[in-house]
């Protein structure tokens, strides 16, 4: 069997039998790329751990990041392990190989000033559809943590039990549903927007977010949106979807304390995850003494 062969089917079954994510198998397709250029002519039946570990020292040689290779042994990891368990290998030539340490980069999260700033804004729009539903989203953002990819797949049933019930059920990574509590804020953007969506959705759509035309709103629009409002606002920065669950953790952990209850909220499978988010809150205090320590002031 070819190396290109190995790969799609690897990848077909990540599709059909793990049932990842178009955007997962994308990543696996262009992890395992790399690994059959750099492999050549080589079956990648044969390669050995010193043949990884110079493949990793070339792609760091390239200007890949620590983190960035890490992610690409892990596809490499999963591909040979797969190979294993139908008897292609007789051992993962990944195992052992550890990709190079990167400086730990925290999450970009706002402040709760800038947050206000840019949820308190008025859209300056012509049409106050687009208005509603723009409050609306940006709203559930950040009163729920939720990925970009969890709220453009909300359907407008889920509107029944925001409503009533101040919570919300996504489907979140490896189709791992959560229940996320809503904030009294996003419910009244929420139920400001329900006539318009109404009024704008074509019939049989089953998107919550719609856009003019009355179709589902794509990824690249909220960000557009989310991006352009910012501007409006007069952030100096660009924001983005995540960067609004980045504050949504941020700021209950600095309120709350309870890191376990963000991370059932934000949907991570490790606390490793979600204790990154104290280093902000870390950031925040050493902000605050240094501003008012009498001996830490310059």
């Amino acid at each position: 069997m070819s190396n290109a062969h190995e790969i799609a089917t690897w990848l077909n079954w990540l599709a059909d039998q793990r049932r990842q994510s178009p955007h997962t198998v994308g990543n696996y397709r262009r992890d395992l790329k790399k690994l059959e250029t750099l492999a050549g002519d080589s079956p990648l039946s044969q390669l050995q751990p010193h043949d990884i570990r110079r493949f990793v020292a070339r792609l760091h040689g390239q200007g890949l990041s620590g983190r960035s290779l890490a992610r690409t042994l892990s596809a490499w990891r999963g591909f040979f392990g797969w190979l294993g368990e139908r008897g292609a290998v007789r051992a993962n030539p990944c195992e052992g190989v550890r990709a190079p340490k990167s400086p730990k980069r925290l999450p970009n999260a706002l402040s709760v000033d800038e947050t206000s700033r840019l949820l308190d804004t008025g859209e300056n729009d012509d049409h106050p559809a687009l208005a509603a539903r723009d409050a609306a989203i940006f709203e559930l953002l950040y009163s729920s943590g939720l990925r970009l990819a969890e709220l453009a797949a909300l359907d407008v049933d889920a509107l029944e039990s925001i409503l009533a019930e101040g919570e919300v059920r996504v489907m979140g990574k490896r189709n791992k549903a959560r229940l996320v509590p809503v904030g009294r804020r996003a419910c009244a953007a929420l139920r400001a927007w329900q006539p318009w969506r109404e009024q704008l959705a074509e019939t049989g759509e089953k998107g919550l977010f719609v856009g003019q035309r009355g179709k589902r709103l794509s990824h690249r629009a909220i960000q557009m949106r989310l991006a352009r409002h910012a501007l409006l606002a007069g952030l100096p920065r660009h924001v983005h979807p995540h960067m609004l669950r980045h504050s949504f953790a941020s700021h209950v952990l600095q309120s709350s304390g309870d890191l376990r209850a963000v991370q059932e909220m934000l949907g991570h499978a490790s606390i490793a995850s979600t204790q990154v988010y104290t280093h902000l809150d870390f950031q925040h205090l050493a902000k605050v003494y240094d501003a008012a320590h009498p001996r830490a002031k310059r």
